[in-house]
């Protein structure tokens, strides 16, 4: 499992513009693009920002000013967290996505009394997945 050291975007100097994010993500690059035009087709806004607690680079994704994403950039692909209250989590389980999401989201340790549900997107074949947890995150109050 991939640790906090091997995330990217460190450098508080270097702006995560399109071209420093083709190069971290490479091949996941095309992906990245289609997030973003999945965040315009529900009227989110995103935003880059260097977070000095975690001394990375993080893209906070919102709907209004609730925050509904939370992003990183590594080496190759975008790690895409959703974080769900426990009276949610069993909604999560309910959607018709794959059943290798569901168990990486159960076997993910809460974080207080959230649930994470932390998407590795490569390619965009995960992202009909995560796009349904998307909505139904947009859903719950």
């Amino acid at each position: 499992m991939e640790t906090i050291s091997n995330i990217q975007l460190r450098d508080e100097k270097v702006y995560p513009d399109s071209h420093v994010l083709q190069t971290v993500l490479s091949d996941s690059y095309n992906a990245y693009l289609h997030l973003t035009e999945l965040f315009d087709k529900h009227e989110m806004t995103f935003e880059w920002r260097y977070y000095h607690d975690g001394k990375a680079w993080l893209c906070k994704v919102q709907k209004k000013k609730r925050t509904i994403i939370w992003m990183s950039a590594w080496k190759g692909y975008i790690q895409a967290s959703i974080y769900f209250p426990q009276k949610h989590i069993d909604k999560v389980y309910e959607l018709n996505i794959s059943e290798t999401q569901k168990n990486k989201i159960r076997l993910t340790k809460d974080v207080g009394r959230l649930k994470p549900c932390i998407f590795e997107i490569r390619d965009q074949q995960i992202i009909n997945d995560f796009e349904k947890v998307v909505h139904l995150k947009l859903e719950c109050k």
